[in-house]
């Protein structure tokens, strides 16, 4: 092999792992997004059982009964 065919191997495998870098940099790109969606997401999810979790409390310590549990007036 002489210089010149050593220089162009080198060339072809440089431009391959420059291809591959640039592969795996748009790929961590990608992923950096999803964990931030999936991170706002999980945030929306936590905050709606929160709101839920406060209204069930609310329901349960209510003072009314639930009809099913209300005692039948004394004229039946």
């Amino acid at each position: 092999m002489d210089s010149n065919d050593e220089k162009l191997q080198m060339q072809a495998r440089l431009t391959e792992l420059e291809i591959r870098l640039t592969h795996y940099e748009d790929t961590q790109d990608q992923l950096d997004r999803m964990i931030i969606r999936q991170s706002k997401e999980i945030d929306s999810l936590k905050f709606q059982l929160e709101q839920l979790n406060k209204k069930l409390k609310a329901v349960q310590s209510s003072p009314l009964a639930l009809e099913s549990e209300e005692t039948p007036p004394p004229h039946y």
